[in-house]
């Protein structure tokens, strides 16, 4: 693994292979919330190839750590609208790779109904995540970790190029993506800038440019969107651009 700082803001750990980059993300997170002293904590998840990778990478590091995940309360930064036992359900990826194997409470877990309507799928997930958590950053929720993967032409969550202001306050949306299946519900970039930490888990061949693009602070892509306007992100990534 070798670590940098790019542009002041973007903590870059960089891996040989996406196996190592999900294995440290799954450790460090671990670790993390072994010793996060609050009584519970918020976590949004998001799908993609390398998505399994980590999931089963923190089911098997939290064998040696069992409370480790008995705090925490999952939701997801975007959702296909699809039944939840679909195979394009982020939801499904997630249970069968991490929530069934880590034993996790269905209490804990917070998906979003992609089966519904999308505009009612998209209120009730961002009714469920207010009450749920508390905490507050201007009229935004407050997670402690969202996790996000990056698409070749630089998305995260389902916030697709070209980047634009989503209209009104919701925290979630449904969007028409341009690849399949089109119609999801996305978190909002104000979500994604108010939470205490981001991690982007970038992996695979086809991606160097839209990795380049979104760190050269112009803010061509949604991850460069979501880079431009927070403190800090972490990127953890086995893709080598440079």
């Amino acid at each position: 693994m070798r670590t940098a700082l790019v542009g002041g803001k973007v903590i870059l750990e960089r891996f040989e292979t996406a196996q190592a980059l999900a294995s440290a993300a799954a450790e460090q997170w671990l670790e993390q919330l072994v010793g996060h002293a609050s009584p519970a904590y918020f976590a949004a998840l998001s799908g993609g190839r390398i998505a399994r990778e980590f999931f089963g990478a923190v089911a098997d590091g939290v064998r040696g750590k069992a409370s480790a995940l008995a705090k925490v309360h999952f939701f997801w930064s975007d959702e296909r609208c699809v039944p939840p036992d679909d195979p394009e359900s982020n939801f499904r990826l997630a249970r069968e790779l991490l929530f069934k194997p880590a034993g996790v409470s269905e209490q804990q877990i917070h998906r979003i109904k992609g089966e519904l309507e999308p505009p009612a799928a998209a209120r009730g997930a961002g009714e469920e995540l207010c009450n749920v958590v508390a905490e507050r950053k201007g009229n935004w929720p407050v997670l402690d970790m969202i996790f996000l993967g990056m698409g070749e032409d630089g998305h995260v969550a389902s916030l697709f190029p070209p980047v634009q202001p989503l209209p009104g306050e919701q925290i979630y949306f449904p969007v028409v993506a341009s690849k399949p299946p089109p119609n999801r519900i996305t978190m909002s970039y104000d979500v994604l800038v108010a939470a205490k930490a981001v991690w982007v888990l970038a992996s695979g061949a086809g991606k160097e440019r839209a990795l380049r693009d979104s760190l050269s602070g112009e803010a061509k892509t949604p991850l460069g969107e979501v880079i431009r306007r927070r403190q800090e992100v972490k990127l953890l990534t086995d893709i080598a651009f440079d």
